[in-house]
Order: structure tokens, then C-alpha cells, then sequence
């Protein structure tokens, strides 16, 4: 079945397949990929292992790469007389202004260590329980931003600016004896030291302030959305943990981020369906805001 048969210039005949057949094995490959492709119900305990199992690959390959401090101190030195020469070199200006008022800048290390962990967790939780059919689209988008972040970190190894010699950048962590930075302090041999380049903080941020601003329907909620990576690049600057040019990195990685997800699921997270059905093997209607099953009729 499936065939048809033609006949040769030399008399034999050959069986070919059914046009009918062919589009009918088409149709099938292209509900398959649908199927793969559209937004479905997150599941919790997958979530929490594949987020634990990622940020400890991440972690790892991190910290795995060569320090090359020497490279690292030399890409420093290139970026610090780049940004000269732009006439955006405010970094050092920028951290002696805020170290010189303590509950400032001990409030930012803490920032610095903390919020680039709780603030993106508490996101990717609202999205879970409060945008399931976009929940997917979004954490493919982190996920590749911190995967190609990898490779920047492989291949162009960076020290922050409070490494660089005679940079005269205050280590805010150091200096105030605060519990901050895995960069800094007693927690520094935890750390890959150079891997400033990209960013993950204004990139995890960026991506925080994103979502909350596209989704968010309270006013309040979505301006703090877009201050929160504003914030985010002045505490960065101020710690003097990143260059300006980090965050020019990190955003970049951000926007790969989005092109994965936008071409696997066929448009940007926030534009996917809010809801994904709970019944199985129906697909969600793309473009609609379906209602949770349990509102349905």
C-alpha cells in the first residue's frame, strides 16, 4: 500500500510512492514536531532536578575552565583602555563614591550575592504556578542565555576590575568584611576569579525584568521589573566585579537566549498561550489565553 508503478523506457516497472502516502507521512512528521514543540503543563518535580542539575553543570564547568591569569589580567587592562577611549570608564569613579558610604555599599555586596539567586528563582515559581503555558518558553530562553554564557567564559577569561593590577578598585566584599561574592573573600577558592566575561547578573536580571514587565499586570510590579537589572548594573559596577562591557556580554547571551527559545516554540515566551490544557494529547491553541481546566465549563 502506499505505491504506485511506472513503467521504464525499458519496460520495467518500478514502484514509487504514493503522492497521497507522502503527505500523509508529511502530516505526521509535522504533528509529531508540533506536538514537541507546544507548551505543556510543567511538572514540579522535573522542574526542581532540572534546575538543581543545571545550575550544578553550570557551576562546575564554570569553575572548570582554566583561571589564565595572565591572559585574564591582559583582557582587563584591553577593556579598561577600550572604555577610556569610549569615554565610559566610570567604573573606578563609581566604586569609590559608593564605598565611601558603608550601609550603601554593604547593602549592595549583599545584593550582589543574594537577589541574583532569589529574585530569578521567584520568577521562574511565577511562572510556574501563574503562567504554566509560557513557563517552558521562558526557562529554555534562561537556560540557553547561561549555557552560551559557558563559552565566554572559556574564551575569553576576565578579571573583574578590583583584580586588575594597579587598578585601584576597592574590593568592597574584602574591605567591609561582608558575607558576599563567591569571588571574594573566603569563598574565593570556590570560584573561577576570571570569569567576568559575560555577565550572568544583568543577564539573569535582564531576563527577571523582562518577563515580569511583559506579564506582570499590576503598574508597580512592572516598573520594578525594569529597575531591577538598572539596579542590578550599578551594584555590579560599584562591587567592582564587572566592567560596563560584562553587562554588554551578558545581554547579548540574553538575546541567543530568546532566539533558542523563539525558534523552538515558534514565538517569544511571553507571547505563547498562558495556559496549556490538562487533558491529554490536546494540544494548547496557540495565540489564544486558554482558561485552566478547572474553569472550563
Amino acid at each position: 500500500m502506499g505505491e504506485t508503478t511506472v513503467t521504464t523506457s525499458e519496460g520495467r516497472r518500478a514502484a514509487v510512492p504514493s503522492p497521497v502516502a507522502g503527505e500523509a507521512e508529511s502530516r505526521a512528521e509535522q504533528g509529531l514536531l508540533h506536538r514537541a514543540r507546544a507548551p505543556r503543563q510543567p511538572r514540579l518535580w522535573f522542574e526542581i532536578l532540572l534546575i538543581a542539575v543545571s545550575y550544578w553543570t553550570y557551576s562546575l564547568v564554570r569553575n572548570a575552565v582554566p583561571e589564565q591569569k595572565a591572559q585574564a589580567l591582559r583582557n582587563a587592562d584591553w577593556i579598561w583602555s577600550l572604555e577610556r577611549q569610549l569615554g565610559i570608564a566610570v567604573e573606578q569613579t563609581v566604586n569609590h563614591a559608593v564605598n565611601s558610604v558603608k550601609w550603601l555599599i554593604v547593602g549592595m555586596n549583599y545584593y550582589y550575592a543574594t537577589l541574583h539567586f532569589v529574585v530569578t528563582l521567584g520568577v521562574l515559581v511565577w511562572l510556574y504556578r501563574h503562567h504554566p503555558g509560557r513557563y517552558a518558553g521562558a526557562r529554555t530562553a534562561l537556560f540557553a542565555t547561561t549555557g552560551v554564557a559557558l563559552l565566554g567564559y572559556y574564551l575569553y577569561p576576565l578579571a573583574p576590575p578590583r583584580l586588575m593590577n594597579g587598578g585601584h578598585f576597592v574590593d568592597t566584599v574584602l574591605v567591609h568584611q561582608t558575607w558576599g561574592s563567591m569571588a571574594s573573600g573566603d569563598l574565593k577558592n570556590m570560584s573561577n576569579q576570571y570569569a567576568a566575561m559575560p555577565s550572568m547578573h544583568i543577564g539573569w536580571s535582564v531576563w527577571c525584568g523582562l518577563t515580569i514587565f511583559a506579564l506582570a499586570t499590576v503598574p508597580w510590579a512592572r516598573v520594578l521589573g525594569l529597575l531591577y537589572p538598572v539596579g542590578t548594573l550599578v551594584v555590579i559596577v560599584a562591587t567592582a566585579n564587572h566592567f560596563w562591557l560584562d553587562a554588554v556580554g551578558g545581554i547579548g547571551c540574553l538575546a541567543f537566549g530568546y532566539a533558542v527559545a523563539r525558534t523552538w516554540y515558534g514565538a517569544l515566551p511571553h507571547a505563547l498561550p498562558r495556559w496549556v490544557s490538562h487533558r491529554t494529547g490536546e494540544p494548547p491553541r496557540w495565540g489564544t489565553q486558554a482558561l485552566p481546566s478547572a474553569n472550563r465549563p
